[in-house]
């Protein structure tokens, strides 16, 4: 099992017909469903959401948002002052956030109307089963 997150760079190519952005190096076969997240509040928190056995993957389509993410060290009682890793993630940016099994994550958007896409590794008929939540103000580190 992988560690810790990671970026996955992409590019984009710009002729005068527009632009295509393109992600390469992010291989979807584990991938199993997405959804997209629009936030119209900037100062709205969504988190910390954790998943014991399922990975993600963020992907910022517009503006830029702020992702949280925590190592989880008992799913039973984690410890409210695990360090925090900030990552930001800006469309501009072109980058896949990959978060493996055993993450917490929180995320909130810096720009007004910022979407992101989120790809996970198992099907939604899974997610009751590796649903942990937390406060927003629960993790301290």
């Amino acid at each position: 099992m992988k560690e810790t997150y990671s970026l996955i760079i992409g590019a984009h190519y710009t002729d005068e017909r527009g632009t295509i952005t393109f992600f390469n190096d992010f291989d979807m076969r584990e991938v199993k469903r997405f959804y997209r997240i629009k936030q119209h509040d900037n100062s709205a928190v969504r988190g910390w959401r954790g998943h014991k056995v399922e990975q993600r993957w963020f992907q910022v389509c517009s503006g830029t948002f702020e992702v949280k993410l925590v190592k989880i060290d008992n799913w039973d009682s984690p410890s409210e002052f695990i360090k925090s890793v900030q990552v930001i993630l800006k469309a501009e940016l072109n980058a896949v956030l990959h978060i493996p099994a055993g993450f917490a994550s929180s995320l909130r958007a810096l720009s007004a109307n910022s979407e992101i896409i989120v790809f996970s590794d198992y099907g939604i008929e899974h997610a009751k089963y590796d649903n942990y939540l937390f406060p927003p103000d629960y993790f301290k580190g």
